[in-house]
């Protein structure tokens, strides 16, 4: 997995996040958090009455543990906030379901929903009830992909959305399994 910008953290972060949520039928604990982002490559800098900083060569994350919810900022470790990104994940009682969204610092480069839409959560089913696009981003020749499973491919298809970019929303070209943005420069590929 590659980690060269915010989004690149931020699309993993709230995949595993859902996965987890949907596993255990709770929001993950700041240990669980620290095992993710470790996982991701990144190491811990801090962890202090209820605040966990991390960072890799390219991002820093500050990790926020709060009851029933749970903030991860992931910001660029130039310090340059224009493409930071929050991961929230939290429990909403009145719809009874676990929401976990990503939200750009900097709406006007992002036309829609980082992820086409946000992980929707049945809190009593566990069961996923929204279309969400995400996965983890690698490198090749061609460039840098956000690579999701045929599972993740299937839904997306069918909410008619496959010519959206779900980094920045802009428009996709598809040439095989892989689809490609003039917009931000990221690709989609479908593997499994």
């Amino acid at each position: 997995m590659k980690v060269y910008e915010p989004v690149n953290l931020a699309m993993p972060l709230a995949k595993e996040l859902g996965e987890r949520i949907m596993e255990k039928g709770k929001l993950p604990d700041g240990e669980e958090v620290r095992e993710i982002l470790k996982g991701f490559g990144l190491e811990e800098s801090c962890l202090d009455r209820g605040i966990g900083v991390y960072r890799s060569r390219n991002v820093v994350a500050l990790v926020f543990v709060k009851g029933e919810a749970l903030v991860v900022d992931a910001i660029s470790s130039s310090g340059e906030l224009s493409d930071a990104m929050e991961v929230i994940a939290y429990r909403d009682r009145q719809l009874n379901t676990f929401i976990v969204e990503i939200l750009p610092a900097n709406d006007i480069e992002y036309e829609g929903n980082v992820g086409i839409e946000p992980i929707i959560i049945d809190a009593e089913k566990l069961e996923l009830e929204s279309s969400p696009v995400l996965g983890y981003f690698e490198e090749d020749d061609e460039g840098v992909f956000l690579v999701i499973d045929r599972e993740t491919y299937g839904r997306w298809k069918e909410s008619g959305n496959t010519d959206t970019c779900p980094v920045c929303g802009g428009e996709l070209a598809w040439k095989g399994e892989r689809a490609y943005c003039q917009d931000c420069g990221y690709g989609v590929e479908v593997k499994g």
